[in-house]
């Protein structure tokens, strides 16, 4: 309440009663009144300005903080940067900093090392051991041999030019162990068995450089976009076994690991027939040209045509030009019996250093010829396979071959890893050949061979496989005795 109000009221309230005070004494309430007020009014803007005062001073103390924070932050930034800047790593550097350079150390240590790894980066290797025990039954002398053969295999890519992919292929081989020597069967019971001769001892062992080929990719259409590209030309040249490029087969391709008999391994006229015109170690110098199609990924096509060194000096680099082996093969994939693969081949051979079947006529021939490689899938784990091979031309020791069989995926007896194999041969002996032997061999007619395998997977590396094998009419003499030879197979790979 305002001084004047209030004296107002007082003095209303004074001059209303019976016993009125004096105007002394009104005014001297007044001015008491007015002192306290005065007081009163000066203490709250005391308070005012202290609770301002109190209010602002924490906001100064923590914006003196802040600053003093931030200025610490950028010593510590500008220390890091200059620790950074240096090459060196001392004690007193910043622990992020010398974490940063030790990282950088070792990663600079491992640039040498990955350069290595990128430039071994598509390279493939292989190493294969295979040893093999045979005996023979049945024959006037019974025979039994031990033999082993490796084989080591690299695969190297080369840098691309353009489009074109390369790559080397080489292969090593050694061996010791020869064939059984008490039979005169046209089919070799073990087709594993390599020993190098020209004078070496049988106890030396001498490695081989077996293969050593180029090969160029070439995706056509030329000059188009590569990842689009359904065809694709192949180029190889070197020194090679044609049988990795003709007359291939899934289940009948493999003596290391499918059949040992000879007859089931490849085409038997081309191979013990001997139209396949190697070397005494199966390889000679070649240049092969394919042409690939798969426009359709499920069943695709290709055509091949191989020129190859022939005979005793063709495949010995003397002549290897002259009169070569040419081999031409068309193949397909196929989807049948409710999707499942199969392969088919069809070739035909000329070999301009064809030999004689008798030794005494030295002088070489032209011997044409040609065969059907299949093999089919006809269930989860079955796969037949069949060759057929007709010799139209030259004097050879029999002009016909029909080799049929089978595999069966050990998953029907719940060992996936296992296979079991059977295989039937007839080699017909030629008109020539029989006129110019004994009268036994005249009528004979041909050689049958058959094959009973069975594959134990004991490892991932290491497999067992015991072997039957029946020899009937052996050389195509029906006087001679029946073979049986019973063996066993280990095989390492790596």
């Amino acid at each position: 309440m305002r001084p004047l109000a209030l004296a107002l009221a007082l003095g209303g309230g004074l001059v209303g009663g019976a016993d009125a005070a004096t105007n002394a004494e009104i005014a001297a309430l007044l001015d008491k009144l007015n002192a306290r007020v005065e007081r009163l009014e000066q203490d709250n803007a005391r308070l005012q300005r202290e609770l301002a005062a109190s209010r602002a001073q924490p906001l100064a103390d923590g914006s003196a903080a802040l600053v003093q924070r931030v200025q610490a932050l950028e010593q510590q930034q500008a220390q890091l940067n200059n620790s950074l800047e240096a090459e060196t790593i001392s004690e007193n550097e910043p622990a992020l900093s010398a974490r940063l350079k030790a990282v950088e150390t070792q990663t600079a240590s491992l640039t040498a090392p990955v350069a290595k790894l990128k430039a071994l980066d598509g390279i493939k290797g292989g190493l294969s051991l295979s040893m093999v025990a045979q005996r023979s039954l049945g024959t006037a002398q019974n025979d039994k041999q031990l033999g082993y053969r490796a084989d080591a295999t690299v695969g190297l890519p080369l840098a691309p030019i353009g489009d074109v992919e390369q790559s080397l292929f080489a292969q090593v081989r050694l061996g010791q162990g020869g064939a059984l020597n008490g039979l005169s069967s046209f089919s070799n019971p073990n087709a594993t068995a390599f020993q190098l001769g020209g004078g070496l001892r049988a106890d030396d062992s001498v490695a081989l450089l077996a293969q050593a080929w180029y090969q160029a990719d070439i995706a056509l259409p030329w000059g188009g976009f590569k990842p689009q590209s359904k065809q694709k030309l192949e180029i190889t040249v070197g020194k090679m076994d044609p049988f990795v490029f003709f007359d291939q087969n899934t289940v009948a391709g493999d003596e290391s690991r499918q059949f040992l008999n000879s007859a089931f391994v490849h085409n038997p006229l081309l191979d013990v027939g001997g139209d396949i015109g190697v070397d005494a170690n199966g390889f000679t110098p070649g240049l092969r040209v394919s042409l690939l199609d798969t426009s359709d990924k499920l069943e695709s096509w290709r055509l091949s045509l191989g020129v190859f060194g022939a005979g005793e000096k063709g495949a010995s680099y003397q002549r290897s030009l002259g009169a070569p082996l040419v081999l031409l093969q068309a193949e397909t994939t196929r989807r049948m019996m409710g999707g499942l693969a199969g392969n088919y081949r069809v070739y035909a051979w000329s070999n301009g250093q064809g030999a004689h079947f008798d030794p005494a006529q030295t002088a070489p021939q032209r011997h044409l010829g040609w065969g059907v490689s299949v093999d089919q899938r006809v269930g989860d784990g079955v796969t037949l396979f069949g060759r057929y091979g007709h010799q139209t031309q030259g004097s050879v020791a029999f002009d016909r071959a029909l080799t049929l069989g089978a595999e069966a995926n050990g998953s029907y007896w719940s060992r996936g890893g296992d296979s079991l194999g059977l295989a039937l041969g007839w080699l017909h002996t030629s008109d020539a050949y029989r006129d110019s032997q004994s009268a036994s061999v005249a009528h004979a007619g041909s050689e049958r061979v058959a094959e009973l395998y069975y594959r134990w997977r004991v490892g991932k590396q290491f497999e067992l496989s015991p072997s039957v094998q029946w020899i009937s009419r052996p050389g195509g003499d029906a006087d001679a005795r029946s073979a049986h030879v019973v063996g066993l197979r280990s095989q390492f790979t790596f």
